[in-house]
């Protein structure tokens, strides 16, 4: 289900093409009538309704009275007529209005007999059976069996083919009781009225408002299994967010019904839909896991725990026998992957918690029995944040704050490792460099000797350093404040298997990637641009013993990464990456981005000092694991099966 502007042609193509991807044939959309019957609006229904039948099969739901026009049921019947003369060729079906109890929809107010309202649909019912059309009444929300006899009762028995029913579970403030408790009373009164009319859902859904992504999934399969003939899912997508609301009166609610956001980014119900199909959906979302109602004692929670960094951390504590919560909203393209990964290797000591970091009390409940906590959740990259900075502040600064309010409410607060970033050092403007061939190099001899130590000045820049560095200012306040047993690790590059690495986060991985596909690599810069990178088994340990050592580390910040020795340019790089996959990428270069350094490397000898750690994994060796791994993974992924589908279930 999915309506859309006058005039928004590039609305119409995008869901579409999101049908295609979904495998998706069948879509409603409403069709306003005082719209309609204006030039502006005839042409562009006149376009519509034309290239949505060339890609799918529509339904219309005709519905909103003119302006000044009285709800005559001849005007009505003739609007139906001309609507089917001029399109009829590309619809099987018609529904008559839309949630008619809805005085947004229908002011019933002015007819509280609905004797005016069954006329309408009794006279658009004629018309729409005279073309050769089926008829489907507009979708009551909530069910009302009283409502429904009352228009029965004006109709004839065979005047509707399809009666249609709405319900979003758990969203409005109507109490839910299932899909058999809102469906049972509608086939009683057309039993009773010698109705054979079949029962729809025309409009199911679930809104994420609360960040419940797991939650619509499981709505979605709940619906998709309802006894019903058809279930239309409203919708593709998200209406805007919060900071869009500008009329008074606007439920936030009804804004997060899609199954994308507004800014076009997937949620869980669309990757998992889009990967499996829709018959392997159920499948995909049972793969994902649970987490127990009952969990036990001193377990391991990790938040962003099927990330890269999260899942090694995880898995590293389930291989010594150790039971783990992973806490993941699986925003990440791919991270469902290493779900399954853990879930295959571990069973049943591994505990999933799909939910996001912003909802507080599903927080709350995760900790409830943590023994070690790690914080690795976060929104993660420097460009996102500028194209979405309140996003970026509510998962990394507000998130991370409901993690610290979490432990605090515990009688025995669990230790915290969490890892901010080199982001909250800034650009570094006040580090002198030279340029040499390949790369940038410090002037200052301690400083090109050891790296940059925590004694750099912290100087947020970008939306995702202010969020991270909020964060990362906070865990060590917590600590002071409250005496939280938490530390903090200042990361630069990490690598290793398991890492999906974009454009924007995971540079390493990134770069073989594109290399083993033959597809070329955007360079942000020069490419001189200096970063210290730790393979991932080395990051591991260094979290572990801050765990073991936690009376030792906790309340400070420590930079982390490989270190002077192990500190590349991104030429440098390249070239190994030449080497190894036997020839060179495709180079392109753009303009420096918003907060890029020219050189970073983390002067790791604080932590040294505290737990005895050092990093063990040379470069070459590290990137040769991780192109080993990837080449493997490249290879073996198979591609999703789509199987025709099992029962009628329509979704837009």
């Amino acid at each position: 289900m999915q309506d859309f502007t006058p005039g928004d042609h590039v609305a119409v193509e995008s869901a579409l093409a999101d049908l295609k991807v979904l495998g998706v044939r069948e879509l409603r959309t409403r069709v306003s009538w005082a719209e309609a019957v204006t030039p502006e609006g005839a042409r562009w229904y006149r376009w519509l309704m034309r290239r949505l039948s060339q890609d799918v099969c529509v339904l219309p739901c005709l519905v909103g009275t003119p302006s000044g026009a009285k709800e005559d049921a001849r005007a009505f019947g003739g609007f139906v007529e001309r609507f089917l003369a001029e399109h009829g060729r590309f619809v099987d079906w018609v529904e008559l209005w839309d949630e008619p109890q809805s005085l947004a929809s229908y002011d019933w107010r002015l007819d509280p007999s609905w004797e005016t309202f069954s006329a309408l649909v009794a006279e658009g019912a004629r018309r729409v059976h005279a073309a050769g059309k089926r008829v489907v009444l507009g979708g009551m929300s909530p069910v009302d069996p009283l409502w429904l006899d009352r228009v029965l009762e004006r109709l004839d028995p065979d005047a509707l083919d399809a009666v249609g029913v709405h319900g979003w579970p758990d969203t409005h403030d109507t109490p839910w009781m299932g899909w058999d408790a809102w469906l049972e009373p509608v086939r009683d009164v057309l039993a009773r009225r010698g109705s054979r009319a079949e029962v729809w859902i025309t409009a199911a859904g679930y809104s994420t408002w609360r960040h419940g992504e797991r939650r619509q999934v499981a709505e979605f399969l709940d619906a998709a299994a309802a006894p019903v003939a058809r279930m239309y899912w409203d919708g593709l997508y998200d209406a805007g967010s919060v900071e869009d609301i500008v009329e008074e009166g606007t439920d936030e609610r009804d804004l997060y019904l899609g199954l994308k956001r507004a800014d076009g980014s997937v949620k869980l119900l669309y990757r998992l839909w889009a990967e499996s199909g829709l018959v392997g959906l159920a499948e995909g979302f049972r793969q994902l896991g649970h987490a127990r109602a009952v969990r036990p004692e001193r377990q391991v929670v990790v938040f962003g725990g099927a990330g890269f960094i999260g899942c090694n951390v995880a898995s590293s504590y389930l291989e010594e026998g150790r039971r783990v919560l992973v806490y993941d909203n699986l925003s990440r393209p791919g991270v469902e992957q290493n779900l399954r990964w853990m879930k295959e290797r571990h069973g049943d000591r591994l505990d999933v918690e799909v939910a996001d970091l912003r909802d507080a009390a599903s927080v709350r409940r995760a900790v409830r029995h943590a023994g070690e906590v790690f914080h690795f959740g976060a929104q993660v990259a420097v460009t996102t944040s500028l194209d979405a900075p309140t996003h970026d502040f509510e998962v990394n600064a507000r998130g991370t704050f409901n993690v610290l309010e979490a432990l605090r409410s515990m009688d025995t607060p669990a230790p915290l490792v969490f890892t901010s970033t080199n982001k909250v050092y800034g650009g570094l403007p006040g580090l002198r460099f030279v340029a040499g061939e390949r790369r940038y190099e410090p002037l200052d001899p301690d400083i090109r000797a050891q790296g940059i130590s925590e004694r750099c000045s912290l100087d947020f820049e970008s939306p995702y350093g202010c969020s991270k560095g909020t964060a990362d200012q906070y865990v060590l306040d917590w600590a002071r404040s409250y005496g939280l047993r938490a530390t903090v690790f200042r990361m630069s590059c990490i690598y290793g298997p398991r890492q999906l690495g974009t454009e924007d986060q995971g540079w390493v991985a990134h770069f073989l990637i594109r290399a083993l596909k033959g597809q070329p690599i955007t360079l942000y810069g020069d490419g001189m641009q200096v970063r210290d990178i730790l393979f991932v088994e080395d990051m591991v340990r260094a979290f572990r013993l801050a765990q073991a050592k936690m009376d030792a580390v906790s309340g400070r910040a420590f930079n982390i990464g490989g270190g002077p020795t192990r500190a590349v340019s991104l030429l440098e790089l390249l070239e190994l990456i030449e080497e190894l996959v036997g020839h060179r990428p495709d180079v392109r270069h753009e303009a420096w981005r918003t907060g890029d350094q020219r050189y970073y490397v983390s002067d790791t000898r604080k932590f040294q000092s505290a737990t005895g750690w050092s990093p063990q994994v040379g470069v070459r060796d590290g990137v040769t694991r991780l192109l080993g791994w990837l080449e493997e993974m490249l290879e073996g992924r198979p591609s999703a099966p789509r199987e025709p589908l099992a029962l009628e279930t329509f979704a837009g």
